[in-house]
């Protein structure tokens, strides 16, 4: 069991995902940082319903000190819960290869997005493909570290 700040964490129920974070906690982040090959970070959101943390492995990208999200849910036609709990409470932990740091969550106007976009389908070009089949525009999201740690 896991903890945030004195918190228990709640991991992902998906088997491949709740053995990926696993991974990537017990080793300190020095595996699972890629994930068959790909960028992935671990996100912690509070619950929108439930207030309680949550976390899951996200593919992610940079763009100078910002990291970036895609909220595709795989083409899906509704928004994964990730992003519904951030939309909620913007204010997230983030976990990059061994650094832990908080930062504060927001989608990207239309301006920012389809450069931003590019960078993100350029690290994983699924992303085209979930945006072509899903019913919803699928946001982007930037996360800004914070400067000091939430309590």
């Amino acid at each position: 069991m896991s903890t945030y700040d004195g918190q228990e964490v709640i991991d992902s129920p998906t088997g491949w995902v709740a053995d990926h974070i696993r991974t990537y906690v017990e080793s300190g982040g020095e595996q699972g940082h890629l994930f068959q090959g790909l960028p992935t970070l671990l996100l912690t959101t509070r619950g929108r319903k439930s207030g309680a943390l949550r976390r899951t492995a996200l593919i992610y990208g940079q763009d100078g000190d910002r990291h970036l999200l895609v909220a595709s849910n795989g083409g899906d036609a509704r928004h994964p819960a990730w992003y519904l709990n951030l939309i909620a409470h913007p204010e997230v932990g983030l976990q990059v290869g061994a650094e832990k740091f908080d930062a504060r969550a927001r989608v990207a106007t239309a301006e920012e997005k389809a450069p931003l976009w590019r960078l993100m389908a350029s690290i994983f070009p699924t992303y085209d493909d979930y945006q072509a089949k899903a019913d919803r525009e699928i946001p982007l999201v930037i996360l800004e570290r914070l400067p000091t740690r939430l309590s």
